[in-house]
């Protein structure tokens, strides 16, 4: 499989195409230091097997914001080496800290915007971030990755919303460009030419009059031209359309860009693979042969070995899906599809991290704040019948499910066929019951439910239930 080729990347040779993408985890305290519960994270992520993997986001700068990590003096970097040091003790992924600054957001909605900095602000910006890929090369990471996508400070600058009309306005893409540009200066001086640096970016904006791939495909070209080892799109994210709750500061990934960032389970799969592919033509097309990774629903390990297969991307981003199981990796490689936990894109995650508590999922065992370990000895679930009894009731508008209990069950997969389609997983819960809200009434569909154990070892699954589902009245017209 292309999955698990490796790739050189500026000299970090990682060994398989799967990236686990910056995602906080609120595992630190607001001192910013790291923990024996963030270096369980990341080593958890490395003996399951994956290629790369980027820390979360660490701030360059002391200002108030929670439990999130920090790069921003040499203080830190004992921790840091630490984390680096129990991640290369336990495999052969290779490990980067995505280095971020962001503008100051308050609880009254107001926020800072990028016309408010002062020519120093940014020279000390640049210096900034100069210094924190320095220390990130001295604490033993394998490369660092700018954070130039979402809402923070050099996507801000990126974006076609940028209000300033100075040297780095909104009026023309040089003039986005120029602070990441300058930024991509200050690290190669401080770390070193010889040092991976990846950026990472919008391939589009999803706000009104945002940038689009019509001009990503171009900002991918000077960001290869600057010396970029590696590209990594996201999408969305934005201030521009987030929606503020009061007594909260804002949140940038609630609105439709937000949305697009962390794509919940009613956007497709694999939704900005498309869009990597014609970032990736236009690179090549321009004699850059930078490596381009893509993340958004790349869970399903066919859609993922597609987006690499079909020349898409070079890489795979999966954040949801590794945190659901961080074996994922190593139960692709072994062929063990049937034993992954599957990422149901219900974005508790999500609402964890915008509330600055600790990022869990929510298929994880009560309490638990690491995924469970895989362990073979783990028994599958068991029914306490031979054939358990799925009922499945058809509305007008919905299915009701409901099933027994099966011993050892950490949670449950739905799974759904149409007249004409293959079953698809359409939920995990935890609950012996489901309600089916997408349903056409005037057709059929079939229904089974699979046990799986915490770990992810499924039981056998229920009898297949056909119901055919009552036309709505508004149909007796037209027949």
């Amino acid at each position: 499989m292309k999955l698990f080729e490796p790739l050189n990347i500026g000299g970090m040779v990682i060994p398989n195409r799967v990236m686990v993408p910056a995602m906080v985890t609120h595992l630190c305290k607001e001192d910013g230091v790291v923990t024996q519960d963030t270096i369980d994270r990341y080593v958890r992520y490395a003996s399951g097997g994956a290629g790369l993997i980027v820390v979360e986001a660490m701030a360059i700068h002391q200002v108030k914001s929670g439990p999130l990590l920090r790069i921003s003096d040499d203080q830190y970097i004992p921790g840091l080496r630490e984390l680096v040091n129990r991640v290369h003790g336990s495999s052969d992924s290779k490990i980067v800290p995505q280095i971020i600054h962001f503008l100051k957001v308050a609880k009254s909605g107001w926020r800072q915007t990028a016309d408010a900095l002062s020519h120093a602000d940014i020279d000390h910006i640049v210096e900034q971030f100069g210094a924190a890929v320095a220390r990130a090369r001295e604490a033993g990471f394998d490369g660092a990755e700018l954070h130039s996508a979402h809402a923070y400070t050099l996507s801000s600058f990126l974006s076609r919303a940028n209000p300033r009309t100075d040297e780095y306005g909104g009026q023309t893409l040089e003039g986005r460009l120029r602070l990441i540009g300058r930024v991509m200066e200050s690290v190669r001086r401080k770390a070193g030419t010889d040092f991976p640096v990846g950026i990472r970016f919008n391939v589009e904006e999803f706000i009104k009059n945002g940038y689009t791939v019509l001009e990503s495909k171009r900002i991918a070209v000077r960001l290869a031209e600057i010396g970029a080892s590696y590209l990594s799109l996201s999408a969305g994210g934005k201030f521009e359309d987030a929606v503020h709750t009061p007594g909260q500061v804002l949140y940038p990934y609630n609105g439709y860009s937000g949305d697009r960032c962390m794509p919940g389970d009613w956007l497709p799969r694999a939704l900005h693979a498309g869009l990597a592919a014609e970032v990736k033509a236009h690179l090549v097309a321009n004699g850059h042969a930078t490596p381009l990774a893509v993340a958004g629903k790349l869970s399903d390990p066919s859609d993922a070995e597609r987006a690499l297969a079909g020349g898409q991307a070079d890489i795979v981003g999966i954040a949801r899906g590794l945190l659901a199981d961080p074996d994922w990796p190593n139960k692709v490689r072994r062929g063990e599809l049937d034993r992954i936990v599957q990422c149901d894109y219900c974005n508790v995650c999500k609402a964890l991290d915008g509330t600055h508590r600790t990022v869990i999922c929510a298929l994880w065992p009560q309490g638990d704040i690491q995924a469970p370990k895989d362990d073979p000895a783990i028994q599958a679930p068991q029914w306490s019948q031979p054939e358990p009894a799925l009922t499945a009731v058809p509305k007008e508008t919905r299915v009701e499910l409901k099933w027994p209990k099966a011993a050892g069950a950490s949670h449950y997969e739905v799974y759904r066929a149409d007249e004409r389609g293959d079953p698809q997983m359409l939920d995990a819960v935890k609950l012996t019951f489901w309600v089916d809200n997408t349903v056409l009434g005037g057709h059929a569909y079939s229904y089974f439910v699979r046990p799986c154990a915490a770990s992810g070892r499924p039981g056998a699954r229920t009898p297949t239930v056909t119901v055919e589902v009552p036309a709505p009245s508004y149909m007796a017209a037209s027949q």
